[in-house]
């Protein structure tokens, strides 16, 4: 810039115009301007850049002012559509599927699902893998719909509260200690088997036991002896007939004692003891036994 001076005059008069004695240059000029002029020119083309990257990036992950792709913020929380893969742990206080779909949770190597208290500790873990399904926690319980106990399973016993439990394996079921139950009872036109194959079957009950064939027979088969015993009370055979098909019978004309024969005798008040067999009846009325 130039700065000059003015000198003004009255008309009629003639003054010489004094010389431009003192001249200043304000600005920048030269290869200084230039580089200037570049520099704007660079951060031009780089803001273009920056914000063409932005739109790019905008239209591929798909934003929107209610979420990002198939993520959409809801006044419930986060609604995600199709299907989607996490890389990392997923932390949420609820996760459920549309009413119209199921939720699909998959893995190519197992499913964990973990419980933590506000220490972080892990105090409830599911883990779903190729061949297992593992739960680890105090107490494991399945509820129907309106809240009834099903099925809970804790350190001390397992409880099934469903009214009927149903084994359909064709082995049965297999218990490996006592099993404590008011009735075992066979599906219809079944048989109802109680088998033990190397040991003892024992049946107790502190008010009675009742064994009941509504269309068929009872068995009770024994590699050693069967007992039948009541500490208080006596022992009922209420049957029209009852037969010991397979007793030795005696030869006639043989000795009771050196054939080692026995008869089984009833008293009048039910009680049953033995006596020697011999060629008629040696059961007596008013034996000591009976007294």
């Amino acid at each position: 810039m130039v700065r000059e001076q003015y000198t003004t005059t009255t008309p009629g008069t003639s003054l010489e115009r004094p010389k431009n004695e003192y001249i200043y240059k304000i600005g920048i000029y030269g290869w200084r301007k230039r580089c200037l002029y570049l520099f704007v020119l660079l951060l031009l083309i780089i803001l273009v850049v920056n914000f063409s990257l932005t739109i790019w990036i905008l239209k591929v992950m798909w934003f929107s002012p209610t979420g990002m792709g198939h993520l959409r913020v809801t006044k419930e929380g986060l609604r995600l559509e199709g299907e989607s893969e996490f890389l990392f742990p997923l932390y949420a206080k609820e996760i459920h599927s549309r009413v119209d779909s199921s939720l699909l949770l998959q893995s190519t190597h197992n499913v964990t699902v973990n419980a933590r208290n506000s220490n972080g500790e892990v105090t409830g873990r599911l883990n779903v893998g190729p061949k297992m399904v593992e739960f680890h926690s105090q107490q494991f319980q399945i509820n129907s719909k309106d809240g009834k106990p099903l099925f809970t399973v804790d350190e001390n016993e397992v409880v099934i509260g469903t009214d009927k439990l149903r084994v359909t394996g064709p082995e049965g079921a297999l218990f490996e200690h006592s099993v404590e139950t008011p009735l075992v009872k066979a599906e219809a036109f079944k048989q109802l088997r109680l088998e033990s194959p190397t040991r003892s079957l024992s049946m107790d009950a502190p008010r009675g036991i009742n064994i009941k064939a509504q269309a068929g027979n009872i068995e009770a088969l024994s590699q050693m002896d069967i007992k039948l015993h009541s500490s208080d009370g006596v022992l009922l055979l209420d049957a029209e007939t009852v037969r010991l098909p397979k007793l030795p019978e005696g030869a006639r004309g043989g000795s009771g004692i050196s054939q080692g024969l026995y008869e089984i005798c009833v008293c009048p008040d039910g009680k049953l003891y033995l006596s020697v067999a011999g060629m008629g009846s040696t059961c007596q009325e008013y034996s000591r036994v009976c007294q």
